[in-house]
This record gives structure tokens, C-alpha cells and sequence, in this order.
């Protein structure tokens, strides 16, 4: 049972944010500046897909692109989702405390803040070929719907993993302007990476989330969500695997997942349901879990081509 010093705040003056200037600190909260581990699952799907591609020497300056992009999007996305959730977020403990729900950031400005950050996000989509970026822009109906999906399915983590895998297919398109079967192959893989990372993130608020009526896989998994976030990350491992063999068919490439697997087994081995504090860093450790990967696809895009 989570109990609440257990409940980590969803909002927390933290590191640079206490330098902010106290005016412009409920906005930074409010596109979680001060949670960088959200733009980091959001950026590395991209950034293996340039590798796998073969573009991550060749085309550095686009990894930094995307970064951007992903801290941008990323911050534009927590503040349209807080915009939609201010009344749901009021009722959960870690969540009263965002800027909008506790109403230290008015609705109006809140809006003015997600089409500022909607604009360094254009910033970056202009950098991108035609194809990488229509593939863009077609993300932005998942996007809007994302926040509405806790309330009509127990799996909203399925539709963020359609929302946060999305830049493996804007990566593979911007270096190699075509989609072939690896690109595919590597975004279904990372929907199952985040529908695995986004239940271990969500076991923080079942009881709240319980009391509310909101859905979510953990409530879903039950007793079982230790076995269902194993099978997640199975799967993405396996379909990873089918990518990296696609571009370079030699068993030897396999083994450059290895490291990834082993943090993920890790996760799933270590995790304890009943621990908020526990899951929350389980979930964190993704950012790891990405680094892995994309060393992975470096080794073998980069010997590829």
C-alpha cells in the first residue's frame, strides 16, 4: 500500500529551477523543467533511429535538433495535458500541486505558454526534409488525444507509447527520407518500451487514481504487473533485435542489446509495486535504458553503412 511520504511531488523547486526568477518559476514547473526525464524518453527514440540509419556522425547537428525539439514538445505536451487534467489533478496527491491545479498559473497563461513553446517546436521542424516533417505533424492528433484516453481505456499507456515513440519515424525520415521496415520495426518496439516504463510510473497513483475513476495498465495488471511490464519489455527487445538484424543480418549484432536487456531485467527484477519511491526510480532508470539502446544502434548503424 503507497502510503503518502512515499508520494513523490509532482512539482519540485529542484536543482536550476531555484535559480529561475520566482515570477517564471510556476511556468518551468508547469512544462516540468525541472523533470528532465520526460524530454529524455521523449528524444531517444529519435536519436536511435538517426543511429541505426547511420546518420549520427554524419548528421550530429540533428541530434541536438531533436533534443530541442523534445524539450519543447515535451514541455508544450505537460502543459496541454494539465490544461485538460487541472480539475482530475486537484484530487490526486502528487498532482495538486502542478501551477494549474493549485492556480498559481492562470488557464490564459497557460495557453500563451504552450504557444510559445509550440513555436521552438517549429523552429525545429523547419530544420527537417519534407517527409520527416509531415511525419512530424501527423503526431499532433495523437498528441491532443492523449490526455482524454485515461478516461475511455485501462491501456492510456499504449496511446503514449504511439505519442513518445514518434520520433523513431521523424529520426528514420530525416536521415534516410523513406520509411522501410527497420524504422517500423524499431517505433513498435518503443511503444512497448514505454507502455512497460509508463506502468511502473503509474503504480504511484493507483490508489488515487482508484478513488477518481481514472484508468491505467497497473491498475489493469493488478497482482500481475510485475509479469506484464517483463512481457512490455520483452517484446520491444525482441522487435529491436529484428531491426538491428534487418540492417546488419549477423548474430553478433544481438549482442549489442545486451546491456539494455540487462537494465530492463534489472527493473522488472527489483521493482516493488507497493513502493511509490521505489517504482519512481525504476521508471527514471529508462533514461539509462535509452542510452543503451542507442549505443546499440551507433555500433551497428555505424558499421552498416
Amino acid at each position: 500500500m503507497v502510503t503518502t511520504p512515499e508520494i513523490v511531488p509532482d512539482t519540485e523547486y529542484r536543482g536550476l529551477i531555484r535559480l529561475i526568477p520566482a515570477a517564471a518559476r510556476p511556468y518551468a514547473l508547469l512544462a516540468r523543467f525541472d523533470r528532465p526525464i520526460g524530454w529524455w524518453l521523449l528524444f531517444w527514440p529519435g536519436a536511435w533511429a538517426i543511429a541505426l540509419a547511420g546518420g549520427a556522425v554524419r548528421r550530429w547537428d540533428l541530434l541536438l535538433w531533436f533534443l530541442l525539439g523534445a524539450i519543447a514538445m515535451r514541455g508544450a505536451g505537460c502543459v496541454y495535458n494539465d490544461i485538460v487534467d487541472r480539475d482530475l489533478d486537484r484530487q490526486v496527491a502528487r498532482t495538486r500541486g502542478r501551477p494549474l491545479a493549485s492556480g498559481a498559473v492562470s488557464l490564459k497563461a497557460a495557453w500563451l505558454w504552450l504557444v510559445l513553446l509550440c513555436l521552438i517546436g517549429l523552429i525545429v521542424l523547419v530544420q527537417l526534409n519534407p517527409l520527416a516533417a509531415m511525419v512530424a505533424l501527423a503526431s499532433l492528433a495523437l498528441v491532443a488525444a492523449y490526455p482524454f484516453m485515461k478516461r475511455i481505456t485501462w491501456w492510456p499507456q499504449a496511446w503514449l507509447g504511439l505519442v513518445f515513440s514518434w520520433a523513431a519515424l521523424v529520426g528514420w525520415a530525416a536521415i534516410a527520407r523513406e520509411l522501410p521496415p527497420p524504422a517500423l520495426l524499431l517505433y513498435v518496439g518503443s511503444i512497448f518500451w514505454v507502455i512497460g516504463y509508463d506502468t511502473i510510473y503509474a503504480l504511484q497513483d493507483i490508489e488515487d487514481d482508484a478513488l477518481v475513476g481514472v484508468r491505467s495498465s497497473a491498475r489493469r495488471l493488478g497482482d500481475n504487473v510485475r509479469l506484464g511490464v517483463a512481457a512490455f519489455y520483452a517484446v520491444a527487445l525482441t522487435l529491436w533485435g529484428a531491426a538491428l538484424w534487418q540492417i546488419r543480418p549477423d548474430k553478433f549484432v544481438l549482442a549489442a542489446l545486451a546491456p539494455a536487456a540487462i537494465h530492463l531485467l534489472w527493473q522488472v527484477g527489483t521493482l516493488t509495486p507497493g513502493d511509490g519511491d521505489n517504482a519512481l526510480r525504476r521508471f527514471r532508470s529508462n533514461r539509462f535504458a535509452g542510452l543503451l539502446v542507442f549505443a546499440a544502434c551507433f555500433v551497428v548503424g555505424s558499421t552498416a553503412f
